[in-house]
């Protein structure tokens, strides 16, 4: 919900204390139904359900990909702990019969689970220098060529994996090399476009496109595996981001004083609203400050720990529900993007609430950050441990996974957008930092769960969901303690600070 006209709109310093935030008051709030800046948050939507999309098709597809889930079953495997297929239904633990001419592949459980994680080392190494361009030079470039990039290398997925194995972990690393800069420059345009009041809002809707094209790219994958091959997926998926890049480069500008469809009081009010930290950070950055930075520690950490359960989930989850639930693809499909649509409605709402808390001053900046972020994660990681004790329920499985990634959505105001709290000038290159981090469960969680799961036991899997689940607590007992939403005085700029000596000399010649 837009804040009406005539609400004072926040200024972007936070040089003073964390509940009493300074105001322009003389500035209107221009209406964001229609505005070109949600139109950009629209449009970024679209981009990150694209580039979610990319990266997840290939869970789904793994299960059609491969003959048969681990080729040659150690000695003594506890398979036979695993749930009994269900009667009555269609539902069946036999390989994935492809359509004639389509090819699979004998890769067991290791195999899977490292092609799984191989996106993530690519994608660790551009998060950095990603988020250090876009601040300099701009956002929009990069993320539309990030991807454009990663599309592109998709279509080939096809190629690689009938070259083998090691060819294709080599293209999902290159597709997280290209992927690796979107997030960082969606913060260094957000920096630039966002205002203070509507920061909460207008970026989990940009940044929850990601749950959304989960949602969606999971069941459809699962579709096109059964009905016209598994390489289509990755055909179709790739030229879908080469469509919307088009769009992008069009309609995108990365600041608002050279967008040329803008008006001229929507402009000024973002412009006045954001004020001095709207502005690129140039070449040089205030890097001891930003490695001492206990606030920085605690998004760096927080987001590592939650990225743990979320990226189990998020590359094992269709594993899961084919080998322990025995659901065929199609239902395979449809029940794991069912998280991923309650975490796209809830980190919206949460979005709205939370700017609505911080507009109201019902809560200061760093008490809604805490407040989202312990919302999300502690239930999150209740629904985790739940799992462990339904057995074989494949209904409570399925309800429980569900609450655990819908609530887990209520962080997305939370901790995932802190970087432009405490440095929006930085935002870019800090979120480069925080999910550079945050990308390393990315790449561990999907090998940890392959060496549990190997006997494909529900052992094995309640060790992956009480890691997970543990990891989360700590994360969010971290950031309660030693997350701030205060502009850090490293962040503040030299025009900042004169206009605060000069509002306090004039302060005490009254």
């Amino acid at each position: 919900m837009p804040p009406q006209n005539g609400y004072p709109v926040n200024s972007a310093r936070s040089d003073e204390s964390e509940d009493s935030e300074p105001l322009i008051e003389n500035d209107a709030v221009h209406p964001q139904c229609c505005s070109v800046r949600l139109s950009l948050s629209v449009l970024m939507f679209f981009g990150f359900a694209v580039v979610y999309a990319l990266r997840v098709n290939l869970s789904v597809a793994m299960v059609a990909m491969v003959n048969t889930t681990d080729p040659t079953p150690a000695e003594n495997s506890s398979t036979s702990q695993a749930c009994p297929v269900p009667q009555g239904t269609d539902n069946t633990t036999d390989p994935f019969l492809q359509l004639e001419g389509i090819p699979q592949y004998l890769w067991d459980s290791e195999t899977q689970g490292w092609l799984l994680g191989a996106f993530f080392f690519g994608y660790l190494c551009t998060e950095i220098p990603g988020g250090y361009l876009s601040g300099h030079y701009g956002g929009s470039i990069f993320l539309g060529l990030g991807v454009l990039g990663t599309a592109v290398l998709t279509l080939l997925t096809p190629l690689a994996a009938q070259m083998g194995s090691r060819w294709l972990f080599a293209l999902r690393a290159l597709e997280g090399f290209g992927e690796g800069v979107t997030f960082p420059a969606m913060m260094a345009m957000w920096a630039r476009w966002a205002p203070p009041l509507e920061r909460s809002r207008l970026m989990t809707l940009s940044g929850s496109g990601a749950n959304f094209g989960a949602f969606v790219a999971l069941p459809l994958t699962g579709y096109i595996c059964q009905t016209l091959g598994w390489p289509a997926v990755f055909y179709i998926f790739g030229a879908s981001g080469c469509v919307w890049s088009v769009f992008w480069f069009i309609f995108v500008s990365d600041d608002p004083r050279t967008h040329r469809r803008i008006s001229k009081e929507e402009r000024d009010y973002i412009i006045n609203a954001i004020g001095p930290q709207g502005t690129g950070h140039g070449w040089s950055l205030p890097l001891l400050p930003m490695l001492m930075s206990v606030p920085l520690w605690a998004i760096i950490i927080t987001q590592m720990c939650s990225n743990w359960s979320y990226y189990t989930l998020f590359t094992s989850l269709p594993t899961y529900m084919n080998i322990i639930l025995h659901f065929d693809l199609k239902s395979n499909g449809f029940l794991s993007a069912l998280p991923y649509l309650g975490a796209w409605l809830f980190s919206m709402l949460s979005g709205v609430v939370a700017d609505l808390l911080i507009e109201r001053k019902v809560f200061s900046v760093t008490v809604v950050r805490k407040l989202f972020t312990l919302a999300g994660s502690l239930p999150a990681a209740a629904f985790l441990v739940a799992v462990n004790y339904v057995g074989c329920s494949h209904i409570l499985t399925v309800v429980f996974l569900t609450l655990s990634t819908t609530i887990g959505g209520a962080t997305a105001p939370g901790v995932f957008i802190n970087q432009i709290d405490i440095a929006p000038r930085y935002a870019g290159f800090l979120l480069g930092i925080t999910n550079t981090f945050g990308t390393i469960p990315g790449v561990v969680a999907p090998i940890v769960t392959g060496y549990f799961t190997e006997d494909h036991s529900l052992a094995g899997w309640r060790n992956v969901f009480w890691l997970a689940a543990g990891i989360n607590i700590a994360g969010a007992v971290i950031y309660t303690l030693f997350g701030s939403g205060k502009m850090q005085p490293w962040a503040i700029t030299e025009e900042e600070r004169a206009e605060a000596e000069k509002k306090r000399s004039s302060s005490v010649s009254a």
